[in-house]
């Protein structure tokens, strides 16, 4: 990747605090934060649960994809990305691409914790979620190595602490491109 880009992307696991530290660091770069879920909801006026419901996985990874293509036509925002995203080859091709990429990284038992009362995650319906967790950790790890620009383990971290060390070395990686 140039290390000049419009936009900057955060990709990691469910519970990796991508919302969290993302608006931080968006508000400390002067980006629009962008959380691509949220923005996807808005959409369609539905949760992602309900999409998933209606849809299953791969329709709403196809709306994902859509709408991630759009987003990064865009310029001067923070997008923060739902945990699968990079599951597609033509998502991470477009990362790639098309922004500098921030990959935040926890542990299986971080996420248990992070995650323990959160009841919205589709993929997380059911009583085995440590052996859900572990087998995304596994397949996804090596795709979010092969977009990022810049990887950060975010355990035991705050999104305050692990925003103002992200900062300088996002600062060191990424240029943003020029109006």
């Amino acid at each position: 990747m140039d290390d000049t880009t419009a936009n900057l992307v955060l990709v990691g696991p469910m519970g990796a605090g991508k919302s969290s530290i993302g608006k931080r660091l968006a508000q400390a770069l002067s980006l629009d934060f962008v959380d691509a879920d949220r923005a996807l909801e808005t959409r369609t006026g539905a949760s992602v649960s309900d999409i998933f419901a209606c849809e299953g996985e791969a329709g709403f990874r196809q709306r994902e994809s859509a709408l991630l293509a759009e987003l990064l036509q865009r310029r001067d925002q923070l997008i923060a990305t739902g945990g699968g995203v990079v599951v597609a080859v033509e998502n991470r091709a477009l990362l790639r691409s098309s922004a500098c990429v921030v990959h935040l990284d926890v542990s299986v038992a971080g996420q248990l914790a992070r995650l323990s009362r959160d009841r919205s995650r589709p993929l997380l319906q059911r009583d085995d979620r440590e052996a859900v967790l572990t087998r995304m950790a596994a397949d996804r790890a090596p795709l979010y190595a092969e977009v990022a620009d810049l990887r950060f383990d975010t355990e035991g971290c705050t999104p305050e602490q692990a925003c103002s060390v992200l900062l300088p070395r996002i600062r060191q990686v990424w240029r943003r491109v020029a109006a």
